[in-house]
């Protein structure tokens, strides 16, 4: 090789190792907090089961996710569907209400019925345990912008909580949900895909109702919740929904308040 060649190959090595190391550097930054643009909600909705070898990991991920969230308006629905007790275990948590809620998802969404499958917003889903997708569609629904708010306080009487409710924006045809949750449990597992395992739950559904939203977007609705239930170990979540679509527009946690006065 020629000494002119030699120099002129030297200069061009130096310039691609420059150009690499900037490349380097530019992708090693820290990445820009992101920025949440809209007003939305993030109602995410776990289908799961004790049964299902797959879900303990939906239910950490979710449970992770939730904490994050810190004062996002972030709500995590842990549903525990029955069509897996006949398979070894029954789940204690389980309900055919949870089933037939996913299949009207499945209706909706045009989507496959399986566990642990996460529904969000009403509107999308995935599989509850891939954490990429899941931080994704968090994303997007916080960054969506909702023409709808609703604001919720409870007032318990014994085993009933009077839940005033408050509907800002055209409501249209939505309804008002409300779910009694178990924040935290513990189970041990004997038999099927998981037995021999001690479970973490959060979130877990115990019951929901379905309310028509009044004319004038507020009134009052009466909940039942168990003889256990307290503000350290238990929470209602209420939002408004579409029936026809599924889709959720607004979500919020019941402000419990024993001296608040009924409509």
């Amino acid at each position: 090789m020629k000494p002119k060649t030699i120099i002129t190959f030297v200069a061009l090595a130096a310039l691609v190792l420059i150009t690499v190391s900037f490349v380097n550097k530019s992708c090693a930054s820290p990445k820009q907090p992101e920025v949440v643009a809209g007003n939305g909600i993030a109602v995410l909705e776990l289908f799961t089961s004790e049964g299902c070898s797959s879900c303990p990991a939906a239910d950490a991920l979710l449970a992770h996710v939730q904490e994050a969230a810190g004062d996002k308006p972030v709500y995590y629905l842990a549903y525990h569907v029955d069509y897996w007790d006949r398979l070894g275990w029954k789940d204690i948590f389980s309900s055919r209400r949870n089933s037939e809620r996913q299949y009207q998802y499945s209706s909706y969404l045009n989507a496959q019925v399986y566990t642990p499958q996460l529904v969000i917003n009403g509107q999308t889903e995935c599989i509850g345990s891939d954490a990429v997708a899941v931080k994704q569609a968090i994303h997007e629904a916080l960054n969506q912008t909702s023409g709808l708010a609703v604001t919720l306080q409870g007032r318990q009487q014994g085993q009933l909580m009077h839940v005033n409710y408050a509907v800002t924006g055209n409501a249209g045809a939505d309804r008002l949900l409300v779910a009694v949750v178990q924040k935290q449990a513990i189970s041990q597992v004997k038999r099927g895909e998981n037995g021999g395992r001690t479970l973490k739950h959060a979130q877990i559904v115990q019951q929901f109702y379905d309310f028509k939203i009044a004319r004038n977007n507020q009134g009052t609705v009466e909940v039942p919740v168990p003889a256990a239930f307290n503000a350290q170990e238990w929470e209602v979540i209420g939002w408004l929904q579409q029936p026809q679509t599924g889709a959720i527009h607004a979500a919020t946690r019941v402000v419990l308040n024993n001296t608040v006065a009924l409509y």
